[in-house]
Formats: C-alpha cells, structure tokens, sequence
C-alpha cells in the first residue's frame, strides 16, 4: 500500500532554535524510538545550525527558494546546494546552514546506517520500485500518476511506502507533462 501526502497538510514542528520547522512524512519502524528510515520537510526560515544525528546518513534536498549553503568545519565550507540537486552527508557532522537568498524547503532523507541505505534522484521519467526496497516520491513540477488509483499527484504531493508495500504501488511512476520532474528517494534494507 502506498500512502499519499500533501506537504501542506502535514504538520509542522519548530526547531528548538527556532530557525525552521519540520513536516514529517514517515518514520520507520513506526512509533519505534529509534528509525531506520525518515523522510521529512524541513522549512528554513534563517542561517543557523542544524541538528546533529549521529549514526545516520542524510539525504538533503530543496524544493523550493534560492537554495542553501553548507558548512562543518573541516569537511566542507558553503558547499552550494540548489533547488532539485540532491547532497548527502553525515548526520554526525556539525553543519551550518546560510540561506542563499531567503526561506528555503527542502526534502530530509534519513537512514540509520548499516540498516538502510538511501539513493535520491530527480527525475522526469517513468520509474517502478524495486521489490523489498521503502521509498518516498516527491513532485517537483508538473503532474504524476503513481499506482493504480488514477490519482495524479502535483507539486508538493507524493507517495511513500514500506519495503513490503512494493507490491501494490503499481508498475511505476508516471510523469504526465513534458516538464514533469520529481525526487525519488529509493530506500535499500541493509539488514
């Protein structure tokens, strides 16, 4: 079974630095203290730190603004991320982020490393989820049809499922215009 969000509607949660607020779209296991995988929206609303995860592997992602600057002291300094353009790093790394010209939302990509492993792409054409994988599709631009519920996704929707889910999510994923783009996040048990 895949499972439909909308950014919109998913509830916001402040930073403890009050520098954003985050949208969680799933976590797995559920309810558990500890995830293995999570996906969340992160809106950043001024520069400041980010949390630390230690043991996780990060996926970031903007979706919408002017983008991001990165830096940890030692590993990388303003590394420039931009809209659509996937970085991944280390939840344990110390970073800061500086906002490249105002409010910036982004697609967080969570793995405990060692049980899962994360692969987030943009894309534009047709997709199908691999048996035994979680993932997460994220609509950039343009219209998508996921599964075989005729819905057709827009800009700031999408899907998850879990690794057992695959089965009912459909051949693929569909874009529905020539400027359709989106972020796939294909999430691989490691254990």
């Amino acid at each position: 079974m895949h499972h439909h969000f909308d950014v919109e509607s998913l509830t916001a949660g402040r930073w403890r630095n009050g520098g954003g607020a985050t949208r969680e779209i799933a976590s797995r296991p559920a309810g558990a203290e500890e995830f293995g995988w999570r996906a969340s929206v992160a809106d950043i609303d001024r520069d400041g730190p980010f949390s630390a995860f230690p043991g996780v592997d990060r996926t970031f992602t903007p979706v919408a603004g002017e983008g991001v600057r990165l830096s940890s002291p030692g590993v990388f300094d303003r590394l420039p991320v931009r809209v659509g353009e996937p970085v991944g790093f280390s939840g344990d790394l110390a970073l800061t982020a500086e906002l490249a010209g105002g409010p910036c939302r982004v697609l967080n990509i969570m793995v405990r490393r060692g049980r899962w492993a994360a692969r987030v792409d943009r894309i534009a054409r047709p997709v199908s989820p691999p048996a035994g994988h979680a993932g997460v599709l994220h609509v950039l631009r343009g219209g998508w049809r996921v599964g075989d519920d005729g819905r057709v996704l827009e800009p700031g929707q999408g899907v998850w499922w879990d690794a057992e889910d695959v089965t009912s999510i459909g051949t693929a994923a569909l874009p529905l215009s020539a400027d359709a783009a989106a972020l796939w996040a294909d999430l691989t048990p490691l254990a």
